[in-house]
């Protein structure tokens, strides 16, 4: 911050001392409009001497990454009579922990919960267990970096530009001020869910929701990135793209 006040004190000092000779060396700029300050109004629109533009902008701003909060979702139904029971009977979920996974077991449990959540609101009973049958849901949860954190700058930089006109000239700093924080990096979350039939291993349904935020917003916690995707993800269950999907898995 003691950079920036000295940065603006030497850019308003700086313009005063080299604009004032010039000032005061314009004949008629005494009492009168008609003498130096023109006779038309648009005389001194752009003019550096009379406030125009002579540099860089004071501020800038930066636009908002269009991928941040936004959901995608592909969901994929096997053919044949055994979808039929998708949204009916027990179920039981299973959370991947292999290696791959970056979410540590306090945090996937946020995972494990909002999909438990959307079973028993696609209709499925969560609470007991089917020895001899029923359906699994396996989950995986999955990051990516999309876009690297950003580096430490300088919040302050300048750009010097002369202005020249009948009435003179002048030098002129102008200041280019950010005084954002770093982005962080921004990082892809996926949930990758299927539902399979204990009985024959066979995949009923699938599909993936992924979403991409900051890491460390405080706005995106676990748990609401949680929520969100397998929001999206169980959307009008069993509603999904049909697929050959019959194939028991290992």
């Amino acid at each position: 911050m003691n950079t920036l006040k000295a940065a603006i004190f030497a850019s308003v000092a700086l313009s005063a001392a080299v604009a004032a000779p010039s000032l005061q060396a314009r004949p008629g700029w005494g009492p009168g409009w008609g003498g130096g300050y023109g006779s038309r109004w648009d005389g001194g629109w752009n003019d550096p001497l009379m406030g125009g533009p002579i540099g860089a902008p004071i501020s800038s701003s930066r636009t908002r990454d269009s991928r941040e909060g936004r959901v995608e979702v592909s969901r994929f139904v096997t053919q044949g009579p055994e979808a039929a029971g998708l949204g009916h009977g027990a179920v039981s979920v299973q959370s991947d922990s292999g290696e791959g996974q970056w979410v540590p077991g306090p945090q996937r449990a946020a995972y494990e919960a909002a999909i438990v959540d959307a079973l028993v609101g696609a209709g499925y009973d969560t609470q007991h267990k089917q020895e001899d049958g029923g359906q699994v849901a396996e989950l995986k949860i999955s990051r990516q970096v999309l876009t690297p954190a950003e580096e430490k700058r300088n919040p302050v930089s300048g750009a010097a530009a002369v202005g020249v006109s009948n009435r003179g000239s002048a030098y002129g700093l102008a200041l280019n001020v950010d005084l954002s924080k770093p982005r962080s990096a921004l990082v892809g979350t996926r949930l990758d869910t299927r539902i399979v039939d204990k009985t024959s291993g066979k995949v009923l349904w699938e599909g993936y929701a992924t979403i991409a935020t900051r890491e460390g917003d405080d706005d995106w916690p676990d748990y609401r990135i949680a929520g969100k995707l397998a929001q999206a993800l169980f959307d009008g269950f069993p509603k999904a793209d049909p697929v050959g999907l019959g194939a028991p898995q290992g």
